[in-house]
């Protein structure tokens, strides 16, 4: 017979579902039934779980709050430092980091105004352990955050890090990184979806755990945006809950607790991830538009909402939270692809390419006709089609979930939602006391070792699997320019740019500059495209939270995320006015069981916007004559610089540092030389300094040198040759058309270095003498030896 039990959710009747004995088990007992379940659960907190109920969960509830109160969906560790220090609004904002995707205003067309939404997750711990389906499934679910907000996508990016491709691991790092870079490829090209950019990084710390960073961007009339909520009209007429895409199965049950744990190489987590179908989801994005399009043709308020984390349990009950309202499920109604599947499974899984709606039932025939009749799913997948799997509850605030008839969870949905907060200790602070980097050798053999240096080289064998001008909309390819550039808007005259940076060198030696410089070089990318900045997104990547040291490097990181967007500023608006972080993800757990995590990892991105898309800046030079000038500070910082990483002293030198006014201001004045037109190319001076910048101008994307360089450094400051020309100081560098200098640059520091060149060559005079590397040598060290390694 079934046991009637009261909690906090009132009366729930529970039949076939056992309860977990986490009340009034013992310690053990309780320690038992979390692995026979497998839950992420302290003792701790599935004793909390059952005080919050008022009673023992049933397996359902169990796995349901499991996910709900992970690191992954919670943000329990991570929650009140965000809150503490970063910015999240401006003038330009339409919808900050409080739903699926931030949207951000972009421009006017024809009288009215469009915005961008644009979302940033991590698929680390999927794509270690099954790599392509790991970022896959992470293209996959990243579109859909975007997707759900009623916009278009018009981009896509990818920030990746692998192991060391020289170290001990190689084979395994490479094996790794052509199963993600084939993943993301096999996602996004037959779904239509351009790759604007994004950049890899290789170190010996993510051996063990990669880490794979998308991020997504699409476009909307600002009037079409839907909220993740169900809308306030369901308190005065019925509203449906419509399931729609793919049959749920098991896979990917238990995914969120497998992102917040650490990897343990003799576990096989393959399950908990997610099998990707990116032609389904082609067919899901054209029936969605359409019923966006109807809902807003017959005023219908609808509300819309991806399946990620947790499934059916959790989309629902957070839809259902934010509309103010209560939620029945009915698992029977959830169209399967997978029998014999318990109600947890059914409830919890996190099958791909699924989304739901809340609309009226008096348009639920409209919804599930476009899905199942004009764009017939199951053709397209077995199982997949559109489903009514319950209704909203407009004065009863729980979520209440039936199975075979009886009830198997029930909740108050601000119980289910509400997540949980943990106080971690923080270590103190690092010493910071470090030697300088020596250098005694040959300067031309340097050069071109930091050029072939797998951080350095290019990175086109990777990029070149991307369909990167699908949609007909892009202006720049990733290489061409500083940032990717788009026009998202057929005959706008508007474009947007995008760029996603970050150092591991530097976020292993000082995490603050590891952030702060994160969001310097992002902003200083779109500037030197011609972007304005406008919004900021990132993805916050470090070990177990649990360790002091951690902890410590994580709050210091969004110290200098935080500190670099208030000092740079929109640059469009009052200097007082932050870059906003409009979406963004923290990934904790990056640490195999051995107990050696990821170097500090913040990765932002900084979405811009051009008003005249025409004016964008490519990075190759384009005629002789022209002059290069150096606009930015100078200092001798080789702290995890390329030239450090090859002389082998990563434990030597500082990181590079900002003064964000004199960012502020040199970006500004790059701007507006741009916009007039005086600039003709534009290059950030970062990774590998000011030589590595000066060759790539040269090179260009596809490694072709047409153009020589004549540059000294001799007036620029330094202690050396070595450091003037290696170190990472960020700057801007851009070629102009001989005559006076601009008057513009009398506010900001500037050197002008030398010319373009008919000679195929790059000419470097120092205090040293003279350095000359041929167009074979630039050619052969750049844009070859990273396909050579990776064969």
């Amino acid at each position: 017979m079934p046991d009637e039990l009261r909690g906090g959710g009132g009366l729930v009747t529970v039949g076939t579902a056992a309860q977990l004995p986490f009340a009034y088990g013992d310690r053990a007992q309780v320690q038992a039934a979390i692995q026979d379940h497998g839950l992420g659960f302290t003792v701790e907190e599935a004793r909390s779980l059952a005080e919050l109920l008022g009673r023992d969960p049933t397996p359902l509830e169990a796995h349901l709050f499991n996910t709900m109160w992970s690191e992954h969906c919670s943000y329990k560790s991570s929650k009140p430092v965000l809150k503490r220090y970063l910015p999240t609004d401006s003038p330009f904002v339409v919808l900050g980091p409080v739903e699926d995707a931030g949207v951000v205003e972009i421009g006017e067309h024809e009288g009215r105004t469009y915005v961008a939404a644009i979302g940033h997750e991590s698929h680390n711990h999927p794509s270690q352990i099954v790599p392509y389906e790991g970022a896959a499934t992470g293209i996959g679910g990243i579109v859909r955050d975007v997707y759900c907000m009623g916009a278009d996508v018009f981009a896509v990016l990818d920030s990746l890090r692998f192991g060391d491709p020289r170290g001990t691991n190689a084979e395994r790092s490479r094996e790794i990184m052509h199963g993600v870079v084939d993943g993301i490829a096999g996602y996004a090209n037959p779904l239509g979806v351009p790759n604007l950019g994004g950049e890899t990084a290789f170190h010996p710390g993510y051996d063990d755990n990669c880490l794979v960073n998308v991020i997504c961007a699409g476009v909307m009339p600002a009037d079409r945006l839907i909220h993740s909520a169900v809308p306030a009209e369901a308190r005065e007429e019925p509203y449906d809950l419509i399931l729609v895409g793919k049959g749920t199965d098991s896979s990917g049950f238990g995914g969120a607790v497998m992102a917040s744990r650490i990897l343990d190489e003799e576990e096989d987590l393959r399950s908990a991830v997610q099998v990707p179908d990116p032609f389904l989801k082609r067919v899901l994005r054209n029936a969605t538009l359409e019923v966006i399009a109807l809902a807003r043709r017959e005023g219908v308020a609808v509300g819309f909402k991806d399946l990620g984390a947790g499934g059916i349990a959790c989309v629902a009950s957070e839809i259902a939270h934010a509309g103010g309202v209560g939620v029945e499920l009915d698992l029977d109604r959830v169209h399967l692809q997978e029998e014999g599947i318990g109600p947890e499974v059914i409830a919890c899984a996190e099958t791909q390419e699924r989304f739901g709606w809340a609309v009226p039932q008096s348009f639920t025939a409209h919804v599930l006709r476009i899905y199942n009749d004009d764009y017939e799913l199951g053709a397209v997948s077995r199982s997949a089609r559109a489903s009514v799997i319950g209704r909203f509850l407009p004065d009863e605030p729980v979520m209440r979930v039936r199975w075979r008839g009886e009830v198997v969870g029930e909740a108050p949905t601000a119980d289910i939602t509400a997540g949980v907060v943990v106080e971690r200790e923080s270590a103190a602070g690092r010493d910071r006391t470090r030697d300088e980097v020596e250098f005694q050798g040959d300067p031309k053999d340097l050069v071109l070792k930091v050029l072939a240096s797998p951080n350095v080289s290019s990175k086109r064998e990777l990029f070149s699997h991307y369909d990167q001008e699908v949609r007909g909309g892009t202006s720049f390819r990733p290489g061409e320019s500083d940032a990717g550039v788009a026009r998202p808007v057929a005959g706008a005259a508007f474009g947007v740019t995008l760029s996603s940076d970050g150092n591991p060198h530097y976020g292993e030696i000082d995490p603050y500059w590891g952030g702060a410089n994160a969001v310097v070089e992002a902003v200083r990318n779109v500037v030197a495209t011609g972007g304005r900045p406008r919004a900021l997104t990132d993805c916050l990547n470090f070990g177990n939270p649990e360790n002091p040291e951690v902890f410590r490097d994580f709050v210091e990181a969004v110290r200098g995320i935080a500190d670099a967007a208030r000092g740079l500023g929109t640059l469009e608006l009052r200097e007082e006015e932050p870059l906003p972080f409009v979406s963004g993800n923290v990934s904790f757990y990056n640490e195999s069981a051995t107990g050696r995590a990821v170097p500090p990892s913040p990765i932002v991105c900084c979405l811009g916007v051009l008003p005249d898309a025409r004016t964008a800046t490519g990075v190759k030079v384009t005629a002789a004559g022209n002059r290069i000038v150096l606009i930015g500070e100078r200092r001798d910082e080789l702290g995890g610089s390329a030239a450090a990483q090859v002389l082998g002293q990563l434990d030597r030198g500082r990181v590079p540092t900002a003064r964000f006014e004199v960012e502020r201001d040199c970006a500004k004045v790059v701007l507006e030389l741009i916009e007039v037109g005086v600039v003709r190319a534009a290059h950030d001076v970062s990774g590998g300094g000011l030589v590595t910048a000066l060759a790539e101008m040269m090179l260009g994307s596809w490694a072709r040198v047409e153009l020589g360089l004549e540059i000294d450094v001799r007036p620029l400051p330094g202690a050396s040759d070595f450091a003037r020309l290696f170190s990472e100081t960020g700057a801007y560098l851009v070629e102009m058309a001989d005559g006076p200098l601009p008057a513009e640059l009398a506010g900001v520091p500037h050197v002008e270095l030398g010319w373009v060149t008919h000679g195929r060559e790059l000419k470097l005079r120092g205090e040293a003498g003279e350095i000359r590397l041929t167009a074979e040598e630039l050619e052969e060290a750049w844009g070859r030896s990273f396909r050579e390694l990776m064969e």
